[in-house]
């Protein structure tokens, strides 16, 4: 079954966290008896399909990217459609539904699927003549302009595009971090550079600098970089946490856009991410908060205002948001066909992006090869199926390696399978096998070789990102339903090896969870540091434990080693007793 929500309310309601209220997507994940169920979210006007398409649910819009977000997190789980309100459409939406496309739009009864595709460059991109669309003439206001990004950018608009009137805003305007700094290279450049300590998503604070804009040097331009992350899994979202992250991104662009209403700007330029395209795990706020910004400049482009949105890939700084990647990320992402844009790339990108005429643009790099990978074994993300072609599969050989490496793209059943046609131990092999591959994948190692299945995978540097990750991986490679808590249940991957194992219905299904729990717990006390009091009490415990287990078991025991001693030779009784006295 499909069941259908709809995210209702009319366009132009407030855009508040309460739009965004993820406890529907929190409490569909949480009810077991739907797990083999897809939840159908239901919008109408919130995304545009087709070009020049007028927006008419914008408040709705970020509600795309949390829920992509949610797909990345759970695939399989959440569709997104939206229709264009008209009978033929809503007709068509139950043969859409049938496909495996996660994200849909119906016009005129026509199924629309989302893709990206390549722009062309022409030899006119690369001219400095042909960057314009910028009116230097007046005053060019950049948001932000104390990050990365804005002081990046704010750079290249005084050095190329020959901006000579800079507002750079910031909180701390001024007495930021970099600002002198910057602005000495702003006036090197022969740009006159002022300053504002000013919140855009105050919208009074905002108005107040806007006014005092002087009359000969008119806002020509706005370049809205500004943004924060507040990283987290749908299960830790709160309606705070979403605040954080809309606020700088959301409301800052809606003032944007209603307090230059009144002015003849020739570029609204706004800094989005991937990740709103994407729906990147474990930032269904910043996806959502991106996924408004295209939205918004779709609506501006549909009523001739200037608009872009840039939804950039990553970038390859070693500050700002990019900055907290640490090499295993960046090899994971590298893997997964994402590379990282170095700044003059991304300056380049943002010049060509002024001579397309597109609302909505993604500079990103992508890596072919990695790409068509993933088409192989069926595992490339539905957005990226126009940019490559697909291969033809090729099985492996080796029985144990194969059940490791199955892909997302086979039957659920083959797996269980293998395994059938298998010996108990080269059951175990290919389970272990099969979840160390995983792993290593995941952390970017090279071979599962590298991975000791007795490590914990706190461990091992897993955090609740990577862990949605391998998850994931394994419900694919598995054909399981597993839960988002996976590595903390199962901490180590001996022990998550032994769960799949007992889930499949392979091996002692009285042992293994005994000692599953055994991991556990030996897992658990070697990532304490417990005081002289709090170690005594567990020994304590542990003795007592060990006692009634002694207790339990010492009958049964005592009768077998009788029954051992009474059956041995004089050979083995001496040598029981040497090993005993501990003789040589």
């Amino acid at each position: 079954p499909s069941p259908t929500f709809g995210w209702g309310g009319p366009w132009g309601a407030p855009l508040d966290s309460k739009v965004l209220e993820d406890a529907l997507v929190k409490e569909w994940l949480a009810e077991e008896r739907l797990d083999d169920s897809r939840l159908v979210l239901l919008t109408s006007g919130a995304v545009a399909a087709v070009p020049g398409e007028h927006l008419t649910d914008l408040a709705h819009a970020p509600a795309w990217g949390l829920v992509r977000s949610a797909q990345s997190e759970n695939p399989g789980r959440f569709v997104l459609a939206d229709t264009d309100g008209i009978e033929a459409s809503l007709g068509a939406l139950a043969a859409a539904l049938a496909g495996d496309e996660p994200q849909l739009a119906l016009r005129s009864g026509e199924a629309y699927a989302f893709r990206l595709r390549r722009i062309a460059r022409t030899a006119a991109t690369d001219a400095v003549d042909a960057v314009d669309g910028i009116d230097t003439t007046g005053t060019v206001l950049v948001t932000g302009a104390a990050g990365t990004l804005g002081s990046l950018f704010a750079r290249h608009l005084a050095d190329t595009h020959g901006v000579r009137n800079l507002l750079l805003l910031s909180r701390r305007g001024d007495t930021a971090p970099g600002a002198a700094d910057l602005t000495r290279a702003l006036e090197a450049s022969g740009a006159a550079v002022t300053w504002a300590a000013c919140d855009a998503a105050d919208r009074d604070a905002l108005a107040a600098v806007l006014a005092a804009v002087p009359a000969d040097r008119p806002l020509t331009a706005v370049v809205h970089t500004a943004g924060v992350l507040d990283d987290g899994i749908i299960d830790s979202l709160t309606p705070e946490r979403l605040d954080t992250v809309l606020r700088p991104k959301v409301d800052a662009a809606w003032n944007l856009h209603e307090l230059t209403e009144g002015h003849r700007l020739s570029a609204f330029v706004l800094f989005s991410s991937v990740a709103g395209c994407f729906g990147a795990a474990g930032q269904a706020n910043y996806a959502a908060a991106n996924a408004f910004l295209d939205a918004l400049a779709q609506h501006r482009a549909a009523r001739g205002l200037a608009a872009s949105s840039l939804a950039w890939g990553l970038w390859a700084t070693t500050d700002g948001m990019a900055g907290a990647l640490d090499e295993a990320d960046l090899t994971r992402m590298a893997r997964a066909g994402v590379g990282a844009l170095a700044p003059e790339e991304g300056l380049a990108l943002f010049d060509t992006s002024r001579t397309v005429d597109e609302a909505v643009l993604v500079p990103m790099r992508v890596e072919p090869a990695a790409l068509r990978a993933q088409a192989a074994d069926g595992t490339l993300p539905p957005l990226l199926r126009g940019l490559v072609r697909t291969p033809a599969r090729r099985a492996a050989a080796d029985p144990a390696r194969r059940a490791a490496s199955r892909s997302a793209a086979e039957p659920a059943d083959s797996l269980q399978e293998r395994l059938a046609g298998l010996p108990a131990a080269e059951r175990d092999q290919a389970l272990h096998e099969l979840v160390r591959t995983q792993v290593a994948a995941v952390l970017g190692h090279g071979t599962a070789d590298d991975i000791d299945p007795g490590r914990g995978f706190l461990d091992l540097g897993f955090d609740s990102l990577t862990a949605v990750d391998l998850r994931n991986r394994l419900t694919a490679a598995a054909g399981l339903r597993l839960p988002v808590t996976l590595i903390f249940d199962y901490p180590s991957p001996a022990a998550l090896a032994a769960y799949i194992g007992e889930k499949l219905g392979r091996g002692d299904a009285a042992r293994r969870p005994v000692h599953t729990e055994l991991d556990k717990l030996e897992s658990l006390l070697s990532a304490i540091a417990p005081d002289d009091a709090e170690r005594a009490g567990i020994t304590t415990r542990l003795r007592d434990l060990l006692a009634k287990w002694n207790d339990t078991h010492s009958a049964q025991d005592s009768a077998a080693e009788e029954r051992d001693i009474q059956a041995a030779t004089a050979d083995e009784l001496f040598d029981l007793l040497d090993d005993e006295l501990g003789l040589s």
